[in-house]
């Protein structure tokens, strides 16, 4: 609360203070929650180019041979990377790898080999960017994008794809979620966060990726991280309210998506639930230590 004295101060002092104020309260307010809003998807049209009769394949073995080393499965099902044992030569396998997928016509690739592509690109560029910045407690705590209020590093520009650069927001909101309009998406972009779906330790082709969505669905969904009931009350993933739009545009759109990728036990569990008790999310960082 500004103090009474305030009106006693000269005008320009005054609007200083109420500048400084305004700031400190939306700073508040941005440490306070999570995500104060979750992109839209708007498609990028830019990126809707594509070739059906392309034979054109992306080579994805460097980022499978770099998830093999340094991916590790924990017993809480929880797949946690290996950052602090990465050799320099191992980062310049990654970089090297980044920046052939920046060298690739994607307008000249099938859709199949094009969602391989911007899948593995934003997994690999999120990796290099906590590799950049560690150590740290969580990827929100790299604050590099652009903006006064800017929270972690989806808005900033990170390489450029024939000519145009590009950012994870970009690779996420404006490419993957409205040009395929999947949910299964959401299952297999991975923020670097614990209670983020698994970052894959399979790297995608156009061959793997539909068993590769479907399996990454089953894990969350039926991880607790994605679902959880406890004495009849239903908590989820905050995925599920921050994209709730992707996933049927309401509660019961999410609660059909769950039971649709529910294994035995959790579909006997969700008979009779018909609303969402809360949602959580816990962003520290996916680190196997």
């Amino acid at each position: 609360m500004l103090s009474p004295n305030f009106l006693e101060l000269p005008k320009a002092a005054a609007m200083t203070l109420l500048r400084l104020f305004f700031v400190a309260q939306c700073l508040f307010m941005a440490a306070a929650s999570p995500v104060l809003a979750a992109p839209k998807a708007e498609p990028w049209q830019r990126w809707t180019a594509h070739d059906p009769a392309s034979a054109l394949v992306v080579d994805h073995g460097p980022w499978q041979r770099f998830l093999e080393a340094y991916v590790v499965g924990g017993d809480d099902g929880v797949n946690r990377v290996a950052y602090g044992r990465i050799p320099a030569k191992d980062k310049a396998v990654l970089e090297g790898y980044i920046d052939r997928l920046a060298a690739v016509p994607v307008s000249n690739l099938g859709r199949p080999e094009q969602l391989a592509f911007w899948i593995n690109l934003y997994n690999a560029l999120t990796l290099k960017v906590v590799l950049d910045h560690y150590p740290v407690a969580s990827i929100r705590d790299i604050d590099i994008s652009p903006g006064l209020l800017a929270d972690g590093p989806w808005g900033k520009k990170l390489l450029e794809v024939e000519r145009f650069p590009v950012s994870l927001d970009d690779i996420e909101h404006r490419i993957l979620r409205p040009i395929w309009k999947d949910p299964r998406i959401h299952y297999v972009v991975n923020c670097a966060a614990i209670s983020c779906p698994n970052l894959p330790a399979t790297a995608f082709t156009a061959a793997n990726a539909k068993a590769l969505l479907n399996a990454a669905a089953r894990a969350y969904v039926n991880h607790r991280r994605g679902a959880s009931i406890d004495n009849g009350r239903l908590i989820v993933s905050s995925i599920y309210d921050w994209y709730m739009a992707d996933f049927g545009g309401g509660v019961e759109g999410v609660l059909d998506h769950l039971r649709r990728y529910a294994e035995a036990d959790l579909k006997a569990r969700l008979r009779g639930i018909t609303g969402i008790a809360g949602d959580v999310y816990d962003w520290a960082l996916n680190e196997a230590r």
